[in-house]
């Protein structure tokens, strides 16, 4: 399972518009199956991946959000983070389209690879 996820995590995001197709459910079903602790979450309609990532004490969780906050500016794209005493939320999604697009598939997949090098 990590080749798959380092070929995801391997790729930059792509400029995305407003209007550019969603993932379909056959993107949805390949990708999904490269990040499986992943849900597929609705936020006020929306669909959202999103991961609790645990850590032993907030500082831990703070350095990773920071590292995740340093990579959605490095790619352009940008998820909501919930930093918490032991753990992390967080939820990708593309805001132009209101929708999953492979980008989100790419940064869930990065965001795992920055959780194992922490």
């Amino acid at each position: 399972m990590a080749v798959a996820v380092t070929g995801l995590a391997g790729r930059s995001c792509e400029a995305c518009r407003k209007g550019a197709p969603p993932t379909t459910e056959a993107e949805i079903a390949e990708y999904g199956a490269q990040i499986p602790e992943w849900d597929i979450v609705d936020r006020g309609g929306i669909p959202a991946l999103e991961r609790v990532f645990p850590f032993g004490n907030f500082v831990a969780a703070m350095e990773f959000a920071n590292r995740i906050a340093e990579l959605a500016e490095e790619q352009g794209h940008h998820p909501a983070l919930l930093t918490e005493w032991g753990r992390v939320t967080v939820t990708w999604w593309t805001h132009k389209i209101r929708d999953l697009h492979v980008n989100d598939f790419v940064m869930a997949a990065k965001t795992d690879r920055a959780y194992g090098e922490g």
